[in-house]
C-alpha cells in the first residue's frame, strides 16, 4: 500500500498515478492499495479536504476546477475497474462520502451544488445473499447527477440514481431511481413534488437584494427549462472527458441503470485514463 499526504504528480511501480498541475498539502491523504489507479486534478481545482483510497486495479479519480468560493470536502472509496468523476465548480458545504466497488461508476456533472452529510453510494459495502439460490441481492449500479443540481443537506444518492439537471434534491432525501430535470425531488426514496423549477446559487441572507420574491432580483443562469419527463438522457459536462473543452457528455436511459450507462461510462473512463 502506498500512502500519501500530499498531492503532486506522482507515479509508482505499480501503475497507480497522480495527474495535476497544482500541489495541495492539508487535509489530505491519498493511498493505492491495487495496481493502475489514476487519480486527477484539474487545473485551478479547489480542494478543501480530500480522502481517496483506491482500491483493486484500474480505479480512477476526476475533480474538476474551481473558479472561486467553497471547493470540494470529500471521502472517496474507489474500487476495482471503478470511475469516480466531478465536473467544474462543485461546491461542498461539510464532507460527501463517495464509495463504487465492482465497476460501478459515480459520475456528478458540473456547477452542482453540495450541502452537508451527503453521500454517493453506488455499492453497499458488504454482499447480501439469497438464502435459497445463494445469488447476490444487492448489485452495484451506477450513480449519474446531472449539471447544475443541488442536494440539500444529508441528501443520500444509492446505487440507480440519476438525477437530471437543474433538479433539487430536498433535505435527508434518499435518490434510489430516475429524477427528471427543473424539478423537486424529496422523501425516502425520493419522490417529484413540484415540476418546472429553477434554482440559483445566491444566498438569501448572504446576497442582496435581502428579499427575493421574483427572478428579476437574481442572474438566470442556463438551466431555466420545463421538466421533460419522457426524456432518455442526462446531460453531464466535464472539461476534459474529449477534445472539446466545453464537450457534453450525453448519457442515454433504457430500462437497467448498468445497461444504459455503463457502456458510455466506461469508455469514457478509458478516454480518461489514455488522455493523460
Amino acid at each position: 500500500m502506498t500512502d500519501l499526504n500530499r498531492i503532486a504528480p506522482y507515479t509508482d511501480e505499480r501503475g497507480n498515478s497522480i495527474e495535476c498541475s497544482d500541489e495541495y498539502g492539508g487535509k489530505i491523504n491519498v493511498s493505492f492499495h491495487g495496481t493502475n489507479g489514476k487519480l486527477i486534478i484539474a487545473k485551478g481545482a479547489r480542494l478543501d479536504s480530500l480522502r481517496i483510497a483506491f482500491y483493486g486495479d484500474n480505479a480512477v479519480c476526476k475533480i474538476g476546477s474551481k473558479r472561486a468560493g467553497m471547493g470540494v470536502k470529500l471521502n472517496i472509496r474507489v474500487g476495482q475497474d471503478c470511475l469516480v468523476a466531478f465536473g467544474d465548480n462543485v461546491s461542498m458545504t461539510g464532507q460527501c462520502m463517495v464509495t463504487a466497488a465492482e465497476g460501478a461508476n459515480v459520475i456528478v456533472g458540473s456547477d452542482v451544488m453540495i450541502a452537508s452529510g451527503n453521500q454517493l453510494r453506488a455499492d453497499d459495502a458488504h454482499p447480501i445473499f439469497d438464502v435459497k439460490t445463494g445469488k447476490r441481492v444487492n448489485p452495484v449500479e451506477d450513480i449519474i447527477i446531472g449539471d447544475h443540481v443541488w442536494l440539500a443537506a444529508q441528501a443520500v444518492a444509492l446505487g440507480g440514481a440519476v438525477v437530471g439537471e437543474g433538479s433539487v434534491i430536498g433535505f435527508r432525501s434518499i435518490v434510489t431511481s430516475r429524477i427528471p430535470n427543473n424539478c423537486v425531488a424529496v422523501g425516502s426514496p425520493a419522490k417529484v413534488v413540484r415540476r418546472d423549477i429553477a434554482w440559483e446559487r445566491p444566498h438569501l441572507s448572504k446576497v442582496e437584494p435581502h428579499f427575493k420574491p421574483d427572478s428579476s432580483t437574481v442572474k438566470k443562469s442556463d438551466y431555466w427549462n420545463l421538466t421533460d419527463d419522457d426524456s432518455s438522457k442526462v446531460e453531464v459536462t466535464h472539461q476534459d472527458f474529449g477534445t472539446d473543452p466545453s464537450e457534453r457528455l450525453t448519457i442515454v436511459q433504457h430500462s437497467r441503470l448498468r445497461n444504459r450507462a455503463g457502456t458510455v461510462l466506461r469508455a469514457v473512463k478509458r478516454r480518461i485514463a489514455n488522455k493523460f
